[in-house]
């Protein structure tokens, strides 16, 4: 006899389920095991992970593809363990939602000395901590309200793209609850009409986007959570203006159009002023994402399109969701009207790298990001690490539907390894939901250094583990070389043991046969480079493949190379007699 109820975890993880997440992340532990038991039958997919930073990192990876991501950790230690990964998530706007197994609330209203606690009988602490890296939480303590309660916080995680927590304690994961409100689906609530401010926006918008001569278009990374994705890429597309992305914003729009310039960098600064309109989408200005505040447009020719207003110049113009305000100016949009013209910029996809010999060593100088965008493919994920990674993928040159995420504004080094295995197995569910741009297999590709992959290197037995289709790139420059281009170019502390890194596959264990056996390639030439990009096990091959690029410890890619200049002139200088 089918029952009208269900138990509250299988609420909270029908709920996910229903919201697009197929893999929820996290670690074991005696506050949460009960809550796991309820995971597999709720048709989701547990992914353990080595411990609870990696999985928040994961979730963060997911939620970046599918539009939300999911962890469970046990309480105190465990969610300490992830509040790094939920912070960067809560700075960069992932949807993350961090689920918590509690202590029974028998415990809790004793103030019961019990492990995972600081023995003092006070259990509010950890609630309070969270309070500031998430948008909205739920600790629940009545099953009544509970199910209203879950839904009220994934909402906000939908709505405000940033992390939300839910504390269950354990003797409530088996209480039962209504289904009923199953039945209505959880979504963004619908903007509500504001007449008055959405007339003079538009007529403030539209008569400068007529009045532009010389207008340019810049797309930033909040338009991912802004979910005005769409309606960018029409506008970029259909104006034909010369359009650009910051780092952030990067194979968030199809690069591979005429229009489109890639990454805003200093050396077109001056264009960019010489423009009388910025038409901005999604600005995220940290001082990381625009070369320390050199590619921030002037205020009084931009007009900024943020997640829930439009900035025209200093005026900020407030309760305009993005997603409701875009699709009105596309409406009322005359494309006669409209200035097109020739910007005379050479476009990217015309430059060819410098000229090397196969025996020549791989550098910076030679053109190793540009030389390696030639092995992408439509569908692919490509993932950047906090580093060098991160500023050399400004250079790629992606095909379309090719997502690209580097590090931003966080910067959490180690981030990028768990990041891929979530990017890989959302990319992996989306196949699986026949939801992945009519492909029906992709791969995931990781550039990471070797500092940075040291610190997470276990969650590579993860991705082994379920059999994911990734590919890393691992720059071995001898070291933390970022810093080394910041300060102390020649410090100890700069300094990393050396590991064998392609031993890496073989003791996470990878096979060494069959259809998934781990590959691998030491690099240090471009013929080298060349004679793995070309072969069939990186081409046509399943599972991990590696690569290990061996780089000078101070070749960086622009513009940490002009940082590390300055700081030997000022070395220079500090050694002159006075």
């Amino acid at each position: 006899m089918e029952t009208n109820t269900t138990t509250l975890a299988e609420y909270l993880f029908a709920r996910l389920h229903q919201l697009g997440v197929d893999s929820i992340f996290g670690l074991p532990g005696d506050y949460n095991l009960q809550l796991l038991d309820y995971v597999a039958p709720s048709r989701l997919h547990w992914i353990g992970n080595c411990n609870e930073l990696n999985a928040g990192y994961a979730a963060d990876g997911y939620s970046r593809i599918k539009g939300i991501g999911a962890l469970v950790t046990t309480f105190g230690v465990g969610e300490l363990s992830a509040v790094n990964a939920i912070a960067g998530a809560y700075a960069e706007r992932a949807p993350v939602v961090h689920i918590v197994g509690t202590p029974v609330r028998q415990s809790q209203e004793s103030r019961s000395l019990i492990h995972h606690t600081f023995n003092d009988g006070e259990y509010e602490r950890f609630d309070r901590m969270q309070e500031h890296i998430t948008v909205t939480q739920a600790i629940l303590t009545d099953h009544r309200s509970a199910p209203a309660e879950i839904d009220r916080v994934l909402q906000q995680c939908l709505l405000h793209s940033r992390p939300v927590r839910i504390a269950i304690p354990l003797d409530m994961v088996s209480l039962h609850v209504p289904k009923m409100l199953l039945q209505t689906k959880i979504s963004i609530p619908l903007a509500t009409r504001q007449p008055k401010i959405e007339e003079k926006a538009l007529k403030v918008v539209l008569d400068r986007i007529y009045s532009a001569k010389k207008p340019i278009i810049l797309v930033d990374g909040e338009i991912r959570s802004a979910r005005i994705m769409d309606e960018v890429d029409h506008i970029v597309k259909s104006t034909e203006w010369p359009t650009f992305t910051s780092g952030y914003g990067k194979g968030l729009i199809d690069e591979s159009l005429p229009n489109v310039y890639g990454v805003f960098t200093p050396q077109l600064k001056e264009f960019v002023d010489s423009s009388d309109l910025v038409l901005c989408f999604g600005p995220h200005f940290s001082n990381t994402n625009t070369f320390i505040f050199q590619t921030v447009p002037k205020e009084e020719i931009t007009i900024a399109i943020n997640a829930t207003s439009v900035q025209i110049g200093s005026e900020i113009l407030r309760d305009l969701p993005a997603n409701d305000f875009l699709p009105q100016l596309i409406g009322h949009l005359e494309m006669d009207k409209i200035t097109k013209y020739d910007p005379k910029l050479v476009h990217p996809k015309s430059v060819e790298p410098p000229a090397v010999s196969d025996s020549d060593l791989v550098t910076q100088a030679g053109g190793f990001w540009h030389r390696i965008s030639s092995f992408f493919r439509e569908g692919d994920i490509v993932l950047a690490e906090t580093g060098t990674a991160a500023y050399g993928a400004n250079e790629f040159r992606l095909p379309p539907k090719t997502r690209l995420f580097k590090a931003v504004t966080w910067l959490s080094i180690g981030y990028m390894l768990p990041a891929t295995l979530g990017a890989s197995l959302a990319q992996h569910d989306l196949i699986g939901r026949s939801d992945y741009h009519n492909l029906l297999e992709a791969r995931t590709i990781l550039f990471i250094g070797d500092g940075s992959f040291q610190l997470t290197a276990q969650e590579l037995a993860t991705i082994i583990h379920r059999k994911l289709d990734v590919i890393i790139f691992l720059i071995n420059n001898d070291g933390y070389t970022i810093e080394r281009c910041i300060h102390g170019r020649d410090a100890a502390y700069n300094d990393i043991t050396p590991w064998r890194y392609l031993k890496g596959p073989e003791f996470f264990g990878a096979p060494s046969e069959g259809q998934y056996a781990a590959h691998t390639w030491e690099v240090r030439t471009w013929g080298d480079l060349d004679k793995a990009l070309t072969d069939e096990r990186m081409l046509n091959g399943k599972g991990v493949r590696m690569v290990e690029v061996f780089m000078e410890k101070l070749d960086a890619p622009s513009p940490l190379d002009r940082v590390l200049d300055l700081q030997i002139l000022r070395e220079k200088a500090e050694t002159i007699p006075a």
